[in-house]
């Protein structure tokens, strides 16, 4: 699966790995209760432009496997 900046968190919660790298990349949302019921309408892009994170570099590595 191709992760892109309209993938949701629970798509890419799917892969193997990608919690950690979600956290490396500061995403604040792993451990957010609130994110939990969201999940499936959170996009990428939409956390990272909310965040200040870098969506491009965060896209490289989730999709480097």
């Amino acid at each position: 699966m191709e992760i892109n900046k309209n993938t949701t968190l629970e798509k890419i919660l799917e892969k193997f790995g990608a919690e950690e790298i979600l956290a490396k990349h500061g995403i604040p949302c792993i451990g957010c209760p609130m994110a939990k019921f969201e999940m499936t309408e959170l996009k990428i892009g939409e956390v990272c432009k909310t965040y200040g994170i870098n969506v491009k570099k965060l896209l490289k590595d989730l999709n480097k496997n």
